[in-house]
């Protein structure tokens, strides 16, 4: 049922999807809301950031032809935010997130081969904008490396361009502290803090949910690494984007300071497609049934445990 909603890709699946989670949105962040008018614009700015990044991976897959046409991937994204609805508390790591969509959307559209030096120093932009909202975020910098691998090996000035998109946002930087505060750089500009402390998983809710998401993850990745031989030449670095993206994800959430199911929101937007190219060669459809349920069900069990 769910997934034959979704099996074209249609306005009304994208609509359907804004809905649900504008409704979890409502439901994780009712105590705040309306507790004054400050507290009210910074939780629309979250809304709206939630919601922009789920149009930005609409379309980008569609722009690359990274599923079929179908609505899976965004079926599967606002599904995450309905596991893990702590994320839309925290606007940084929304922030942080769009400028990595950002980032992997110029990184991927390399494929095309036009304006390659542009979109190498957008993705080092986007990756160092994205690191000062939430630092771990230039683990992602790795992509770039294996962009260049892929689409630049034998052009070596090429690989001084994505530095040069970093250094651009580090000007802005200095120059915006040297006015603001009267100092080159202040430590809340990048911190660093990391944490191997997950005791705070230890409890029911969280055990279902992860144990949830690492399954499916595991499984469709393990498939996805599989099939990438078999995709269009042309698009294939762009799926190996895609499935590292969903690796450096990982990596993130294990060294993230904070560990409350916010440190994954990096996952959603690879984990997403990934989960979509696997759905839409599944045969059998209530297995596909079973596995979007899972989504579905896990944060409502969470709630009860």
């Amino acid at each position: 049922m769910i997934t034959s909603i979704f099996s074209k890709s249609k306005p009304i699946n994208l609509i359907i999807v804004s809905v649900f989670i504008v409704l979890v949105f409502l439901i994780s962040n009712f105590s705040t809301l309306f507790s004054n008018i400050d507290e009210t614009i910074k939780a629309v700015v979250k809304l709206m950031i939630a919601l922009f990044s789920l149009f930005l991976l609409d379309f980008i897959i569609s722009k690359n032809n990274l599923t079929k046409k179908n609505s899976y991937a965004i079926m599967t994204f606002g599904l995450l935010f309905g596991m893990f609805p702590e994320i839309l508390k925290y606007s940084d790591l929304l922030f942080a997130n769009v400028f990595v969509l950002l980032a992997l959307r110029r990184l991927i559209s390399l494929h095309s081969n036009l304006y390659i030096k542009k979109k190498l120093f957008d993705a080092g932009f986007w990756i160092m904008l994205a690191t000062l909202f939430y630092f771990w975020s230039i683990l992602f910098f790795a992509l770039v490396i294996v962009a260049l691998i892929y689409h630049s090996k034998n052009d070596i000035k090429n690989t001084i361009i994505p530095f040069a998109g970093i250094a651009t946002v580090i000007m802005m930087l200095l120059a915006y502290n040297i006015i603001m505060h009267d100092t080159y750089i202040r430590p809340s500009d990048f911190e660093r803090y990391a944490s191997l402390d997950f005791t705070v998983y230890n409890s029911k809710e969280r055990i279902l949910k992860f144990t949830i998401l690492f399954t499916s993850f595991v499984w469709t990745l393990v498939y996805f690494f599989r099939t990438i031989s078999d995709k269009n030449k042309k698009l294939r670095p762009s799926f190996f984007l895609v499935a590292w993206a969903s690796v450096i994800a990982i990596l993130i959430a294990i060294i993230a300071p904070i560990k409350n199911g916010s440190e994954f929101i990096f996952l959603f937007a690879p984990f997403a497609i990934i989960m979509a190219n696997y759905i839409e060669v599944i045969s059998d459809s209530w297995f596909k049934e079973v596995f979007i349920s899972l989504l579905l069900i896990a944060p409502i069990l969470s709630l009860l445990l």
